[in-house]
């Protein structure tokens, strides 16, 4: 029962009311909204900073890919998560992570149209850390909330050149 179904559905406005609140309560912890703005095309904004992001549908899947497809931002967070973990550990052993790149690729199904794998080659051409660092690295970059929040049916291939 969504939202407006319970307004139209309960005469009773104490329970209205006490809804209304709790959903209230939750939006305090609201981080973004989103709008659909037409054409297959979705506006998110960052409560905070005001940052906006726009998706597109891909051209494959009746789209203009003009933007990134939310699928693509599903890939680009998960290799944006390893990094920011990565560059965690990298602090905290005083490691210079700047410079890290990484390449994405994502593999779609089509039936059911979902991610099937995303491949995430990360390079480094000058990274200064023992071998005992880097295995800090990668298993960070591993065990992001990213990666351990995707479904396990998601196939997850990391390459590391450093």
């Amino acid at each position: 029962m969504n939202l407006s179904e319970i307004y139209t559905k309960n005469e009773n406005e104490k329970y209205a009311s006490i809804v209304y609140h709790q959903i209230n309560k939750n939006m305090n912890n609201t981080m973004a909204v989103g709008e659909y703005i037409g054409g297959l095309r979705t506006e998110a904004k960052h409560l905070k900073s005001g940052q906006v992001v726009i998706t597109d549908a891909p051209v494959d899947n009746l789209g203009k890919g003009e933007a990134f497809s939310p699928t693509d931002l599903v890939c680009a967070a998960l290799s944006s998560c390893m990094m920011t973990i990565m560059g965690q550990v990298a602090d905290s052993e005083g490691i210079d992570l700047r410079g890290l790149k990484t390449e994405i690729v994502k593999v779609m199904a089509s039936n059911p149209r979902k991610i099937a794998e995303i491949a995430i080659t990360f390079s480094h051409g000058h990274l200064a850390a023992t071998q005992v660092q880097k295995q800090k690295l990668m298993n960070a970059a591993r065990t992001c909330p990213v990666a351990l929040s995707l479904s396990a049916e998601l196939k997850q291939t990391v390459t590391f050149n450093f």
